[in-house]
């Protein structure tokens, strides 16, 4: 197995919008395909590092219609994205342009 790190702080202020959309996508299928560990800085200004994910097969749901978002009418905040974090077993979510490193496990 081969843990895969990238410190993202400098890339995160110089990408374009393109590249942004990109490393969306990139990050976005990491969650869906297991356990990433995420280091971002929270709104207080403190660093926090969270094993997460957005794969149904490791989420602890209480209801399994959760993951059933059609019909929402809950506005979509494009600048967060919500994450299952796996060590307090709850939902969580963190700014696009908090993160400061990605990595996880191949």
């Amino acid at each position: 197995m081969q843990t895969l790190k990238r410190n993202w702080v400098r890339m995160m202020t110089t990408l374009s919008e393109t590249d942004l959309i990109k490393f969306k996508k990139w990050l976005k299928s990491h969650l869906r395909m297991g356990p990433v560990t995420v280091t971002f800085t929270k709104k207080d200004g403190t660093e926090r590092v969270m094993k997460c994910t957005t794969d149904a097969t490791l989420i602890m749901f209480k209801d399994p219609t959760i993951l059933e978002s059609k019909g929402s009418t809950r506005k979509v905040n494009e600048d967060i994205i919500p994450v299952y974090d796996l060590e307090s077993s709850a939902w969580k979510s963190f700014r696009w342009d908090s993160i400061k490193q990605v990595s996880f496990t191949l």
